[in-house]
């Protein structure tokens, strides 16, 4: 499969909802391949759809980033259905490169979609794999995890990025 092209924070298709997977099909699944390779490479736990510019609900996550293929989550039009607790940790986004910086999330989640085969999926998730999750499906409603930080923080930070970028070209 190919490594994709990760886009980053500025790029509209990161900022609109996702559509839903109305079908399981072999581009489909070359897709979900095509993410775990390039998350993988990345190296990162977790990338959604749009962060490949595929504005489409698909997630991928594996908190072993490769090293053990049963950790490995595919989701088709996942959401989560209930959530526990409150847990504030550091974060990172390889659509938001360099930037890493505390967000709230839920302890506990539980999240249904489909696997590749078109079955229902559930999971009951903790900690890192809660936080994970919900960040990959809030990329699939046009968030960063930027969005969820306070406006002058996030001011600073497009700020940095801004010169980042000028500073590359």
């Amino acid at each position: 499969m190919a490594v994709l092209e990760i886009i980053t924070v500025g790029h509209p298709t990161l900022s609109r909802k996702a559509d839903a997977i109305g079908r399981i099909d072999t581009e489909l699944v070359d897709l979900a391949e095509s993410m775990v390779e390039t998350m993988h490479r990345a190296p990162g736990i977790g990338l959604a759809a749009p962060q490949v510019n595929e504005s489409r609900r698909l997630i991928t996550v594996d908190l072993s980033v490769g090293e053990s293929r049963e950790e490995l989550i595919v989701l088709v039009n996942p959401e989560v259905v209930s959530q526990e607790g409150h847990s504030v940790s550091e974060e990172g986004c390889l659509s938001v490169p360099d930037v890493r910086e505390k967000v709230g999330r839920p302890f506990k989640v539980t999240v249904k979609g489909l696997g590749l085969e078109g079955e229902e999926v559930e999971i009951e998730a903790e900690d890192l794999l809660a936080r994970v999750l919900c960040h990959e499906i809030d990329h699939l409603e046009g968030k960063l995890f930027i969005d969820r930080l306070s406006s002058l923080k996030r001011a600073l930070i497009r700020k940095k990025l801004r010169k980042a970028a000028e500073t590359a070209s």
